[in-house]
């Protein structure tokens, strides 16, 4: 089963390296403090991920409109 098909599974999207890079300096933290999630997560099981990657999360909401949330991958 494709648990990224599924209608209540968010957008997730692998950050590149020059993202990840301005992500970091625009919000003033290493990668240490980003939220973590596990590299074989259900929902990243498909972007051929490594540790130290950064997730982009993308979560609709008919009040809030789109919104971005961002995790480090880490073996687990």
């Amino acid at each position: 089963m494709d648990f990224t098909k599924h209608q209540l599974m968010p957008k997730h999207l692998k950050v590149s390296d020059a993202e990840k890079a301005v992500l970091c300096k625009e919000f003033k933290v290493q990668l240490i403090d980003f939220p973590k999630i596990l590299r074989k997560d259900q929902g990243i099981a498909t972007l051929h991920v490594k540790a130290g990657d950064i997730i982009r999360i993308v979560r609709e909401s008919k009040t809030a409109g789109t919104t971005n949330y961002y995790r480090v991958v880490v073996d687990g």
